[in-house]
């Protein structure tokens, strides 16, 4: 943003983008956009401002000036006469989103709200569930005292939302029934009063509307997400960057899947931004690997074994000139198990049945047809990888059945990462192994598995990865944060005392007084011990 006139009510945004890609974001002169605002102490306050009347004003090159003509009012009048009221302010109500009766559900807030629809914010993760055009069987809204209402919804857009990791889900409201119509008329009109209150249209000594006197259960979520939101602020700048890269990740698969657009520059620039940190501090960037086990397990997956094929990459001097397009393939292997979800695979969550599984093997051809259909062929590097990563050495992967002599080197150690990955980290209701037990289990699959990869891995990485959470003998558990020369810890983030289970640590030591900790024991699961980053 470059200036706002108070005066005329005009908004001067400057943005740095080519033709193309600008007239997708301004249609019929007008734009929409969202506004973040940061405050010490406070939650961001995200408003979002649609079709809004828009003159472009070319600068220089691919410089824009966007001149924008702001609504008169906050409440902004819809094209069926309806008033859509927008929720600033600490305005506040809880959705609940049911995608498929008795076997999915998401959760979300509410943005904005008219009589024929409303405006959710839900995590991008979980909008690969979604799509324009869907019918939802039901729309469940909570407000802070805990009235609301519920009826069946359509899906009208989805878009990011601001700066964060969420989603704008714009619904319209279908076969709304006569009692509930009562209901969201009510509401409605309360909405309208309270925001017209906190934004001073009408006097503050107006009481608060009963809808947002919140409950002990709102004030608790309300606290845990300030905690949340202060603790993230206070993460390294390696851990931010790595989550900022899971960030651009999931918006590539909102873009191909709901845009119809295979986001190119996004998705090269993550690659660009993993080299650059792998290049700049490899150890730190392997630790603030660790710190992406809340992000969805597809996108950590990818984000992983993309860096350790780049560790492979970069230090093998052939394959140095094509670690970025093989970074790229791996980033986008398994993003087609998101274009798969239906039905009958209603999330990537689930203990998966023998037929779920048979379905997710089709991942790879969902992905290279949903390229081909917007227009976007991968290079040949990329492509190896995102066809072949699945494919063993004795014929038995998928999807084509390939067999040793048609693999390549960065095909063969791709599928050994690809599986060490898969064993170190819990899915399908399997707990993770420790890496040793993951190694031995690839060296026992020998004929589907290139042996000199697993020990390539194995010298690179050791018993005891940087990022894994170790214990030792005196009942501490700590973070793997450095190791030496001979692969052992040199360094830890000590997090708990088995002793006193119930407090939390947070002590950085070195070898030298590792006396205090005693002896390693080995690697443990940390959702064992409720630890999460």
């Amino acid at each position: 943003m470059s200036r706002v006139d108070v005066s005329n009510g005009q908004l001067l945004l400057r943005a740095t983008i080519d033709s193309d890609r600008l007239d997708k974001y301004i249609w019929n002169s007008k734009v929409s956009f969202d506004i973040e605002i940061h405050e010490d102490d406070k939650d961001a306050e995200i408003l979002s401002l649609e079709k809004v009347q828009a003159a472009v004003l070319k600068k220089t090159g691919d410089s824009y000036l966007i001149r924008c003509q702001l609504p008169e009012s906050v409440f902004v009048k819809e094209e069926r006469g309806s008033i859509r009221i927008p929720f600033v302010l600490g305005m506040r109500a809880h959705a609940t989103v049911v995608v498929y009766e008795e076997e999915l559900s998401l959760s979300g807030l509410l943005k904005n709200l008219s009589i024929g629809g409303c405006l959710l914010e839900i995590p991008i993760e979980d909008c690969t569930t979604l799509a324009v055009g869907q019918e939802l069987p039901e729309l469940h809204v909570e407000f802070p005292n805990g009235q609301g209402f519920a009826t069946r919804a359509r899906i009208r857009h989805i878009r990011p939302l601001g700066g964060s990791l969420q989603a704008a889900v714009g619904v319209q409201f279908i076969d709304v029934a006569p009692e509930v119509q009562k209901d969201l008329t009510h509401v409605v009109n309360e909405c309208e009063r309270e925001a017209a209150r906190r934004t001073g249209l009408r006097p503050m000594e107006f009481a608060t509307s009963p809808l947002f006197i919140a409950g002990e259960k709102a004030r608790q979520a309300i606290h845990k997400a300030r905690r949340e939101r202060i603790k993230a602020e206070r993460l390294p700048p390696m851990v931010q960057g790595v989550r900022e890269v899971s960030k651009r990740l999931q918006l590539s698969l909102m873009f191909l899947k709901n845009r119809n657009r295979f986001p190119q520059d996004m998705v090269y620039d993550c690659a660009d931004t993993l080299i650059y940190l792998l290049t700049k501090d490899r150890r730190q960037l392997l630790y603030a690997l660790s710190y992406l086990n809340s992000a969805p397990d597809w996108v950590r997956h990818s984000i992983e074994t993309a860096v350790h094929l780049a560790d492979y990459m970069l230090t093998t001097p052939p394959l140095v000139g094509k670690a970025r397009e093989g970074m790229v393939g791996a980033l986008l292997h398994v993003m087609g198990k998101s274009l798969l979800l239906c039905r009958e695979l209603p999330s990537l969550k689930i203990y998966m049945t023998p037929a779920q599984k048979t379905l997710l093997q089709g991942h790879v051809t969902a992905l290279l047809d949903k390229l081909e259909a917007v227009g976007w062929q991968p290079g040949s590097t990329c492509r190896d990888v995102i066809e072949n990563s699945n494919e063993r050495l004795d014929g038995s992967g998928y999807p084509a059945g390939k067999t040793a002599e048609q693999l390549s080197d960065i095909a063969r150690y791709m599928a050994v990462a690809k599986a060490i990955d898969k064993l170190t980290h819990a899915r399908n209701e399997m707990p993770p192994k420790p890496p040793i037990d993951a190694y031995r289990w690839v060296n026992e699959r020998a004929h589907g598995f290139e042996r000199t990869m697993l020990v390539e891995y194995i010298q690179t990485y050791g018993l005891y990865p940087i990022g894994k959470l170790a214990r030792y003998s005196n009942g501490f558990l700590a973070w793997i944060v450095d190791v030496d020369l001979k692969g052992m810890p040199s360094q830890v983030h000590i997090v708990k005392n088995l002793r006193f289970p119930d407090t939390s640590m947070d002590v950085i030591i070195s070898s030298a007084d590792f006396d205090q900790i005693g002896k390693l024991e080995g690697i443990v699961n940390p959702a064992e011990h409720a630890i999460a980053r």
